[in-house]
């Protein structure tokens, strides 16, 4: 933080010979379009692929300011449109589906009580998993540009100037991290291995490390191999669950459940009556079952960070997403239908954490279900952490183009491999910082504070959808999202900020503190970029008698940045 207080302080002058300040904006570096200063006019070309005009590095680009819309318009990036629908697909479902199916269902069904009300809560999951999806769907359509939230909340929220690029760019910088899936991948490879984790925490920190740094090594500097890998893994991940659901279907088939590999029971299918037996209807147990399967279906906008380089930006997002939504719901129900047809209701509400373990040990034995098992999981967490890393590198790339990173260039820049190696250094510092953090339970507390304040960004995105919706019905909108999914989706976000500052029945003061201490946190983050943002742009200014503006510049690689700027103020006794 203070190395970004220093960088505003040394930001360069500029003025014009008479002392007047020169109007500027970012320009798109790749979109077909001709900035006009006079008249506010724009010419599109017929194509979004190849800019219109030709710019050279180091070319500063002066033209209006940034209240003229170009953030509507397409942009393509300087590494081409490279993924398709499948590729667009894969970065959507393998974010989705982490390692979370193998753990939750056996919790869930354990707290609700029945298979029915279970399966019912993972169905009602993806039907508000898509009130969220809607709104990403609607911005994504209408701002078909890379940056997700950033690019939405700029354009939504445009005064005070500055204050939701900092957010976001505070909230990205500090808890846009890698390190529990990292974190997964090694306990579990070292569990295939035969080793106990908890007697290795050496050993899995520095497989944890080695994965991230493969990964960072991999789309910095291979840019295609990267998403053949995380391609492959996703359908690898795919196929493993789809495996799994044809096991349970043969089990049904041939009428028989195995106990061990070579012994088997009669299979009694459970009646509509019996699979109810034992539900919990208590709304405090249902709504905490209920977010384990939100965590779940997380990840849906993953690909509205990368549109610039997605084919066909706007159809590809139209059905790749719910698509993505459809298989996940799908998938999540054949495989919790899978697991209660393998192993019986009672074993699973005692496994906790470990149904899958369960399910294939009776499946394959005990040998081959213990190394299969882990594997799978492994494998799991490393596509996951392939996607969410390629992704958060186009957001930090994103940030740092627009001027609020110091050596903005460094981080913007796709030189010289083609690919954002920039961006994806200041993705893996913190999360390699992070797993070598030695607490015990440091982890999942850290999940929980990236994802509060993440709540505050969706309550904020549905409402400006809203409030656009009125103020701006001139905009094109492929898609538009059915609004109250949108209002639903409000009432549940601020249901989810106010959840943990509800003390439950009995609990003391202090361990009421202690449980909402993830939230303190996460909204001192958002504090924090506020308070960091009125220094710099309220402040500061103020203080030395200036003003901040924008100047655009063109790197070598094509890529245009945003440079932030002091203009001395003008004399306000003219005559």
């Amino acid at each position: 933080m203070c190395v970004l207080a220093v960088y505003f302080l040394r930001m360069p002058n500029q003025s014009t010979s008479h002392g007047e300040t020169t109007p500027l904006l970012r320009a798109p570096p790749s979109a077909a379009i001709v900035h006009i200063s006079q008249g506010h006019r724009r010419q599109k070309s017929s194509s979004t692929s190849a800019s219109s005009t030709t710019l050279k590095s180091g070319d500063i680009i002066s033209t209006t300011r940034r209240d003229i819309e170009d953030d509507v318009l397409p942009e393509t990036a300087v590494l081409g449109r490279t993924l398709g629908w499948r590729s667009a697909y894969i970065l959507i479902i393998s974010r989705v589906i982490g390692s979370g199916i193998f753990a939750t269902p056996g919790s869930i069904v354990s707290s609700v009580g029945s298979i029915g009300l279970s399966l019912t809560l993972w169905v009602a999951g993806a039907v508000l998993s898509w009130f969220g999806l809607a709104v990403g769907l609607e911005y994504g359509c209408m701002l078909p540009r890379s940056g997700g939230d950033k690019v939405y909340l700029e354009f939504t929220y445009r005064r005070p100037r500055f204050l939701a690029s900092t957010i976001v760019a505070v909230h990205a910088v500090l808890l846009g991290f890698t390190a529990s899936n990292c974190i997964v991948f090694g306990e579990y490879t070292l569990f295939a291995l035969g080793k106990q984790p908890s007697e290795h925490k050496v050993e899995v920190r520095a497989l944890a490390v080695a994965l991230m740094t493969l990964i960072t090594i991999i789309h910095g500097c291979f840019l295609r191999t990267g998403i053949f890998i995380q391609n492959l893994l996703g359908w690898i991940k795919i196929g493993l669950i789809v495996f799994m659901t044809l096991a349970s279907a043969v089990v049904v088939l041939a009428g028989y459940r195995p106990t061990t590999p070579s012994e088997t029971t009669r299979l009694l299918l459970p009646s509509w009556d019996s699979i109810w037996e034992g539900s919990v209807w208590n709304w405090g147990i249902i709504s905490t079952a209920l977010f384990k399967v939100f965590y779940s279906y997380a990840g849906l906008q993953n690909v509205n960070n990368v549109l610039n380089e997605v084919r066909d930006p706007v159809k590809t997002l139209k059905s790749a997403a719910p698509t993505a939504l459809f298989t996940a719901c799908l998938l999540y129900f054949l495989v919790n239908v899978a697991y209660f047809l393998i192993v019986p209701l009672d074993e699973i509400k005692q496994s906790g954490e470990l149904i899958a373990a369960l399910f294939f040990q009776r499946l394959l034995g005990e040998t081959t279900g213990r190394i299969f098992l882990p594997l799978a999981v492994a494998i799991s967490a490393a596509g996951n952490v392939m996607v969410v890393t390629f992704s958060l590198a186009r957001l930090n790339q994103e940030i740092a183009r627009q001027g609020l990173l110091p050596y903005g260039h460094l981080w913007s820049s796709s030189q010289p491999l083609g690919a954002p190696l920039g961006a994806l250094m200041v993705h893996y510092i913190p999360s390699v910082v992070v797993i070598c953090v030695p607490a015990r339970n440091i982890y999942s507390f850290i999940l929980d504070v990236e994802g509060y304040p993440g709540q505050f960004f969706v309550l904020a995105t549905s409402l400006g959808l809203i409030w656009l919706r009125k103020t701006r019905p001139d905009l094109r909108r492929p898609y538009k999202a059915f609004l109250p999914a949108v209002w639903a989706r409000i009432v549940l976000s601020i249901a989810m900020i106010a959840a943990p500052f509800m003390p439950m029945a009995g609990e003391s003061h202090g361990d009421h503190l202690f449980r909402v201490s993830y939230a303190l946190v996460g909204i001192s983050v958002l504090l924090l970029a506020v308070l960091y943002w009125f220094v710099l742009v309220v402040v500061l200014p103020k203080l030395g008698g200036y003003e901040l503006d924008e100047t655009t510049e063109v790197l070598g690689d094509g890529t245009a940045i945003t440079k932030l700027i002091r203009v001395a103020k003008e004399d306000e006794h003219t005559t």
